[in-house]
């Protein structure tokens, strides 16, 4: 209870900024629910860690958050690493209550607790990994829900935009819902699979989203597709819109499903 009410008053206190544009005010009604993320990013040091932590997640818990409701769990590792590959994690909650009962609700698993058990048990001298970056983001409006693209070998992308400030975040996500930049997306083969505004993880204001190519050259000729379309450049050039004033920050990483992802 306590986790539930620091995070239910961290979301108010990260939203009260005044003067917020239309993407902080509540979706209007007849919009769907918007759903919730839980990005995860495991570093490890050796093989041995990614093994188990990959066994974790194939036979503990993605079942297990299935039966909770979470569905449609993505794993990932880079397509290009830098050494030993982090694992990157997505799962989707339909509510807030979903999220932060999660660990309650997996402490009375005995199923899970029993799959999970070598990695649960992992001794200190030698954990299961090295740490774990958590963020918890909101879907958008007009993306209320996690899209899963067919299961045939496909690559993703993984962007996260950083704001100046949190006033700026917002014009960005307005940019995407209200501004039509999400449909102009899908028009021109950037083929999304969610947006989440973050509301508790690092280098915030931010927000990131997934989109998904069948290879590197569909990656590229999508992005000058969308480069070039008429609709995007009339969006761009609105002085509200421009990139120096709304962005700061663009990371981006390539990810390629592991073979149990359900994404």
């Amino acid at each position: 209870m306590k986790r539930r009410r620091f995070i239910q008053s961290a979301l108010v206190t990260g939203a009260s900024a005044a003067s917020l544009p239309a993407a902080a005010l509540p979706p209007a009604a007849g919009k769907k629910k918007q759903e919730y993320y839980e990005l995860r990013i495991y570093t490890f040091k050796n093989p041995e860690q990614q093994q188990l932590t990959e066994r974790y997640f194939a036979q503990a818990a993605i079942p297990a958050l299935n039966r909770l409701g979470a569905k449609q769990v993505g794993v990932f590792t880079e397509l290009q690493p830098t050494g030993q590959t982090k694992l990157y994690v997505v799962i989707p909650f339909p509510s807030l209550d979903d999220f932060t009962s999660m660990d309650f609700n997996l402490a009375k698993d005995i199923t899970f607790q029993q799959a999970a058990s070598d990695y649960l048990s992992a001794p200190a001298d030698a954990p299961a990994y090295e740490r774990i970056q958590s963020s918890l983001l909101k879907s958008f409006t007009e993306m209320p829900h996690l899209v899963a693209p067919p299961m045939k070998e496909r690559i993703f992308e993984l962007r996260r935009y950083e704001s100046p400030t949190e006033y700026a975040g917002k014009k960005k996500i307005e940019m995407f819902n209200e501004g039509g930049e999400i449909e102009i997306f899908k028009k021109t083969g950037l083929t999304p699979v969610f947006f989440g505004e973050s509301l508790i993880g690092e280098a915030r204001p931010n927000l990131t989203y997934m989109i998904t190519f069948d290879n590197m050259e569909a990656h590229d000729r999508n992005w000058k597709t969308f480069g070039s379309d008429p609709e995007w450049k009339k969006v761009a050039s609105l002085p509200e819109y421009a990139d120096k004033l709304i962005i700061s920050r663009i990371t981006k990483t390539f990810l390629q499903p592991t073979n149990y992802s359900q994404i």
